[in-house]
């Protein structure tokens, strides 16, 4: 399995170019959930953002577009 280069259009990773894995097909995942990496503080993990796969661009690369928010675990 490779990867696939994927821009987030939306929510609150708007514009995060990333690295994702690809499916057979070249294809990002059909959903991803976003999470903050960095979390620090309290013990209750932040919310998930739920993106969907959307279309390739010119360049090779996918965009994801955003969906919602949730609370944590709620969009597995």
């Amino acid at each position: 399995m490779g990867e696939v280069t994927v821009r987030f259009v939306g929510g609150p990773a708007d514009g995060l170019v990333r690295r994702l894995p690809a499916g057979s097909d070249g294809a990002p995942p059909r959903r991803w959930i976003m999470r903050h990496p960095d979390r620090t503080g309290p013990v209750q993990p932040g919310p998930d953002h739920l993106y969907e796969r959307d279309r390739p661009d010119e360049a090779g690369g996918w965009s994801m577009r955003f969906v919602r928010t949730d609370a944590y675990g709620v969009s597995e």
